[in-house]
């Protein structure tokens, strides 16, 4: 297969859009951690489903610390090899096209790993307002 700067070019407006993608979801989680712990150390108040949720969350930054340093090592493998192209060294900017995609592959599937461990956390809070309610 040639490879030339269009090949490369593909990657350039997926590799930004996952990366801020991931960097919302980061966010929103940081954002989540502080209010927990806000809740705990001003008001001394701990849910019941605290335990099982400090464990995912804890997952989930580590999960998204991962998939955030694959995505940057994608792209930047495709940087070098629009850089090898320039150079003229077309072994070297397919090595580094295919370990892009290896990098955003990866990245993808410890998403996909992020994602269900989300929707875990939020089966603790449904279980624990299902229990709530019967208590009423």
């Amino acid at each position: 297969m040639d490879i030339d700067y269009t090949v490369a070019a593909l990657m350039f407006p997926a590799i930004p859009l996952m990366m801020t993608m991931y960097s919302n979801r980061f966010h929103t989680l940081s954002a989540l951690i502080r209010q927990i712990h806000d809740q705990y150390t001003f008001e001394k108040k701990v849910p019941p489903e605290w335990e099982n949720q400090l464990h995912v969350l804890n997952k989930r930054a580590n999960l998204l610390k991962y998939v955030m340093g694959f995505g940057a090592f994608g792209f930047l493998f495709n940087m070098t090899t629009v850089l090898m192209l320039y150079v003229n060294t077309l072994q070297v900017a397919r090595l580094n096209f295919a370990a892009c995609c290896i990098c955003m592959i990866i990245s993808i599937f410890l998403f996909l790993q992020e994602i269900r461990l989300s929707n875990q956390a939020l089966k603790f809070h449904l279980s624990d307002m299902d229990s709530m309610k019967k208590d009423l």
